[in-house]
């Protein structure tokens, strides 16, 4: 499973037929190493989404939706400056490296026609996209700047001339013409997962899963330049693919690979890849983005647990009340046999078969101010049970109001940290920015809960946050429509878009609550379900908190697949 450079090369294949002639609509940077262009070509619109993540680096055109920040960063300003209603005239290759240049054909500010490359480089955490005047060979701006102090080889900043990546002393296995090299490592290595290793040390863009697949494939016989020569033919015909391996891991590659099993494949590679990253790409999103809320639940969450762990040792105290009372009423009866200056006294217990008691006392104060310092320790604790106990409560419901956001953050889209961080900041749990400063008296719009579709064709809503949940529950949902939530447990609120649904969309509606709960790993799920009208909002509570009545309780199982056919 890697984006090498024969992958690339599959790529390149397939963005020229989509995508060359067509003209940049709209240029967007969604997310801090990624750029999406909306290209107008064959009378459709495509997005082309350009990654520099660390992790996930790659091309490809998306489907996936997206929320643009409410500003655009400097990249993204320079980018439209110098691309906006460009056409493509060419996407190449560097070899058979991992470097895709993208030439637009456009027009500067005094209106003559330029050639623009927008460079990607695709190479781990060195990945990079970058804008170059052709002309000069001029950086305009690169979405990551490296200085000097990083790569002494080369500057990838404005005004630096652009230089391409080292060269690798590699084979280009599409230009190749003589074999006899290959032929000579299939001598020496005949164990193939060692001529894999060398093959790589050879031929230029082999991945680990694509140069095991081409020592598979020439060991096959002895036919060798045939064998090379039918495998990268394969990657300009592609059969894109997810490919099951030993211990159930999942690979993409262009075709399917000699050995793999269970093969799912895709009508093109963009498609592939929009299958295999979503999930992957979206969870790192989450945590790059929602990175500052993670940390200000994290806090909350630690303060809150100290201060129940305090609370519990304070009540645990108050339980030796009536000891206090007790030492007190016992000193006030022998108060004769008391005299000042002692510092303890053994008096009978009455309370206790006149067994003996020791009272500590103090040598500073007489026998009866002695007698009301307990009776006033005594007071005093009795006072705190009362309170303690209602910060106890407190406090707990504050425990489970962030373990709740905690779960909404894991389980969360990009675009649904949006609405946890406007809660954090209506909270007072965090600091309120510009944009929310300039618009203090105009309430955030919420986004929308999530679709699903019945296999009957029911509709079902899901709320993804606790704004979304109380908009839903109660402000959007119909009095008749049936309401779900996992039992005692934080996750989502959902509707089913029917007064009376049948006892399969109740099952599949009840998958989608545990799924989307913090129980989305466990078996025999407990899920209440009733009508909306049995719902409640107690004054005072916290968003998306309510109690219900007349509720039924079902078990199930999450079920991914189900909930990914269940999406509209």
């Amino acid at each position: 499973m890697s984006f090498d450079g024969s992958f690339t090369h599959s790529m390149k294949n397939e963005l020229t037929d989509l995508l060359q002639t067509g003209r940049i609509s709209k240029i967007n940077q969604p997310y801090p190493n990624e750029l999406i262009l909306t290209i107008r070509a064959h009378g459709k619109n495509q997005q082309l989404l350009l990654s520099a993540n660390p992790t996930y680096a790659r091309v490809q055109i998306t489907k996936v939706p997206y929320v643009n920040p409410s500003v655009p960063t400097n990249f993204t300003m320079i980018v439209r400056k110098h691309l906006s209603g460009g056409i493509l005239s060419e996407i190449s290759q560097q070899e058979n490296d991992r470097v895709l240049t993208f030439t637009f054909t456009a027009r500067n500010e005094l209106g003559d026609q330029t050639k623009l490359d927008l460079i990607v480089e695709i190479m781990a955490r060195h990945s990079n996209i970058i804008l170059v005047e052709q002309a000069t060979g001029k950086i305009i701006d690169a979405i990551k700047h490296v200085g000097s102090d990083v790569n002494r080889y080369r500057l990838l900043l404005p005004g630096a001339t652009y230089i391409k990546p080292p060269k690798q002393d590699l084979e280009n296995p599409f230009t190749m013409t003589d074999f006899d090299r290959v032929r000579q490592l299939i001598k020496d290595f005949p164990n193939v997962d060692v001529l894999a290793e060398n093959l790589r040390k050879t031929i230029q863009g082999l991945g680990n899963d694509t140069s095991l697949a081409l020592a598979t494939s020439l060991h096959k016989d002895e036919k060798v330049e045939t064998n090379f020569k039918d495998f990268f033919q394969k990657f300009d015909s592609p059969e894109p693919t997810f490919s099951h391996v030993a211990g159930n891991k999942i690979n993409f590659t262009a075709f399917p690979y000699p050995g793999t099993t269970k093969n799912q494949t895709f009508s093109t590679l963009s498609e592939l890849l929009d299958a295999f990253y979503a999930s992957k790409a979206q969870r790192d999103r989450v945590r790059e983005q929602g990175a500052v809320l993670i940390q200000v639940v994290k806090k909350q969450l630690k303060k809150n647990r100290t201060k129940l762990k305090k609370l519990q040792r304070d009540m645990k105290e108050t339980e030796n009340a009536d000891d206090y009372r007790v030492k007190g009423e016992i000193l006030t009866t022998y108060l004769n046999k008391v005299q000042r200056g002692m510092t303890s006294i053994e008096l009978p217990n009455y309370y206790d078969e006149n067994k003996l008691i020791t009272i500590q006392l103090s040598n500073q104060q007489s026998p009866s101010q002695n007698a009301q310092r307990y009776f006033k320790k005594y007071q005093k604790l009795k006072n705190a049970v009362k309170f303690v106990g209602e910060q106890i409560q407190l406090t707990k419901q504050e425990v489970d109001y962030f373990e709740n956001i905690q779960s909404q953050i894991e389980l969360a889209d990009p675009q649904d940290l949006i609405d946890i961080k406007y809660e954090l900041e209506q909270g007072h749990y965090l600091r309120d920015h510009e944009q929310n400063k300039k618009k203090k008296n105009k309430r955030q719009k919420i986004n929308k809960p999530e679709k699903f579709v019945a296999s009957d064709g029911t509709e079902i809503l899901v709320g993804k946050n606790n704004l979304q949940n109380e908009k839903l529950t109660m402000h959007t949902a119909d009095k008749r429509d049936t309401w779900l939530h996992t039992k005692n447990i934080p996750g989502s609120h959902v509707i089913i878009r029917s007064f009376d649904p049948s006892e399969k969309t109740l099952a599949e509606a009840a998958n989608l609550a545990a799924y989307f709960s913090k129980a989305r790993g466990s078996a025999k799920v407990q899920v209440d379900y009733t009508k909306v009208k049995n719902i409640r909002k107690p004054n005072g509570t916290k968003p998306g908190y309510v109690i219900y009545d007349n509720q039924t309780t079902l078990f199930v199982t999450p079920d991914e697949n189900l909930i990914d056919q269940m999406r509209k």
